[in-house]
């Protein structure tokens, strides 16, 4: 089920205006996806196959679609093939990023299946995840707009740092919101933003129109990355599809961690330290004792409602013009974000 699937199972009362061509065009991004990263070598296209379950509904591709729809509502009957490939190379680089992601975490469960470093190991997961890095940028070349190449190329670049700025930052209790902030606008809003960006500059959207886009994709990712820490405490693993609890594990102080630390009283917060920065992984136990910590405390709350209040000021897909049904689409997503579950 697709971004826009998913939000309709839940909005049955207030359903969304149709967009046909939606559902048409995310099969062109499946197909193209398939395509590019396809190959000759036996092992390697079996690899390329597999990882292939790790799309989920798609959302990066959604946007960029949405967003080229939103600023051309005349492209409903059929969705152009640059805003496709635009789609299928965002998709690309999400999808190295999970590949990587799961090496970094040492996670074995990735949409209910097993991850591609539990089943071929961390050399090959690292070296196929450079692998589809490499073929977005192959695909983005073939766009005659090279502006987006080199913008993909620079918001790859902002991902690695991101990361790189949280593996810096692991088991530091004194982490500051700024500095959380600044991991989680890079390595994950970054690409939600450019998604949205670039689908609507390649649709034809002025420059201030661009901005609004983009900011209205940084809001989005940032209130998904805050739920996705959320759901890492108190989401159920047969519905997220991957193993929890290892933000913790790997010393991530996310938002609801920082909120406790900085609100707690002396006792509970020593409590919670003092299992954080044990060498070992926590029990089930231990977890579960830290998310009431952080419940009573009032954690799990801020950090939602930091969320919802992104989600409300996101600033773009709010145009005059009524004959935008992608617009009801995009604002239904940024509503999506904070009531996920998976």
């Amino acid at each position: 089920m697709n971004a826009i699937g998913a939000i309709a199972a839940h909005r049955a009362d207030h359903p969304l205006p149709p967009l046909p061509a939606l559902d048409e065009a995310l099969g062109r991004v499946a197909h193209r996806f398939h395509e590019q990263i396809a190959s000759d070598l036996p092992r390697v296209d079996e690899l390329c196959r597999y990882v292939e379950r790790y799309r989920g509904k798609m959302l990066r591709p959604t946007l960029v679609l949405l967003s080229g729809l939103s600023v051309r509502p005349d492209l409903a009957e059929r969705i152009g093939d640059d805003l496709v490939t635009l789609a299928a190379v965002v998709e690309m680089i999400h999808i190295a990023t999970l590949v990587h992601d799961d090496v970094l975490d040492e996670s074995a469960t990735r949409r209910g299946a097993a991850t591609l470093n539990r089943l071929q190991g961390n050399e090959i997961a690292v070296i196929f995840g450079d692998y589809l890095i490499s073929q977005s940028f192959h695909l983005c070349s073939s766009l005659e707009n090279q502006r987006i190449a080199l913008r993909v190329g620079e918001i790859t670049s902002t991902v690695c740092e991101g990361e790189m700025l949280q593996l810096a930052s692991r088991g530091d209790a004194d982490l500051s919101e700024q500095t959380y902030f600044s991991i989680i606008e890079r390595k994950t809003a970054a690409l939600i933003a450019v998604a949205c960006e670039m689908g609507a500059h390649l649709a034809g959207a002025d420059a201030p129109t661009v901005r609004r886009f983009h900011g209205f994709g940084m809001a989005l990712g940032v209130a998904f990355q805050i739920q996705d820490d959320l759901l890492d405490f108190v989401g159920d693993q047969s519905v997220v599809g991957k193993d929890l609890g290892k933000d913790l594990e790997k010393g991530k102080v996310t938002l609801p961690v920082l909120h406790f630390l900085r609100s707690a009283s002396g006792a509970a917060r020593e409590e919670v330290l003092t299992m954080i920065r044990q060498d070992r992984p926590l029990s089930v136990g231990e977890r579960t004792h830290i998310t009431g910590a952080l419940r009573d405390a009032g954690s799990i709350a801020h950090a939602r409602a930091v969320a919802s209040r992104l989600v409300e000021e996101a600033p773009a897909a709010r145009g005059r013009r009524p004959e935008a049904p992608a617009r009801d689409h995009l604002l239904a997503i940024a509503d999506a974000v904070i009531s996920r579950d998976h």
